[in-house]
């Protein structure tokens, strides 16, 4: 029985992991790649779909961020909440409707890709595609270990997923150098997102639940 790493995977190394782990299915798999913002989910996740895709896989490209609930429930507890930051900012209903159900083993295939354009803060409803069989689908975004997104028995939904672990410090300065945010962890503007992901992690131990967990740092 194929077990999981012992100890985080450098990230060639976790990207080699997953695709051995991966090419020999059959039918639709779902893979997360989760991780605190500025974890490095995007270009993970686009990765590994390039090196699946180079090996003779189809693959579907998901973000979560793609399913953002509108600034009136993201903010609901205030703009500078950390519970609300974990509990208010994925519309997960949609995400599960439109993505996890169709796209699961049951599924019949029928899906849509977003809900939600940020830029514009406007709702979509995209025209449904649908999924080749046999596909792999990866889906990056925050909080993808999270009690939501497990099945009526409490198991996770993913057939594979990955943990990024990266230091507070090294995702926060990413965020500076991508988003002009603060660099500081500690600066009251982080507040909101520093506090929040460290409530995620401790409160739903992605690390563990992940099958892979890569240093990403």
């Amino acid at each position: 029985m194929d077990t999981r790493p012992t100890e985080p995977l450098a990230r060639k190394a976790g990207l080699a992991w997953l695709v051995s782990r991966i090419r020999p299915r059959a039918g639709r798999t779902l893979v997360a790649v989760d991780g605190v913002d500025g974890a490095g989910k995007t270009t993970f996740a686009n990765d590994l779909a390039t090196e699946l895709t180079d090996s003779g896989l189809r693959v579907i490209r998901i973000s979560l961020d793609d399913f953002l609930n509108p600034p009136e429930r993201r903010y609901a507890k205030g703009r500078s909440s950390p519970e609300g930051f974990v509990s208010d900012t994925y519309d997960y209903r949609r995400f599960v409707d439109d993505v996890l159900e169709p796209l699961g083993p049951e599924g019949g295939g029928r899906y849509r890709p977003k809900s939600y354009d940020y830029a514009t803060e406007t709702p979509l409803s995209p025209p449904w595609e649908v999924a080749p069989d046999p596909v792999v689908v990866v889906v990056d975004g925050m909080f993808l270990h999270s009690d939501q997104l497990r099945d009526a028995r409490g198991r996770k939904v993913w057939d594979l997923s990955a943990w990024l672990e990266v230091p507070p410090e090294v995702s926060v300065r990413r965020l500076a150098e991508r988003d002009g945010s603060p660099p500081d962890p500690d600066d009251p503007r982080n507040h909101r997102y520093v506090e929040g992901q460290r409530l995620y992690v401790a409160a739903q131990h992605p690390a563990e639940r992940a099958d892979l967990v890569v240093d990403n740092s």
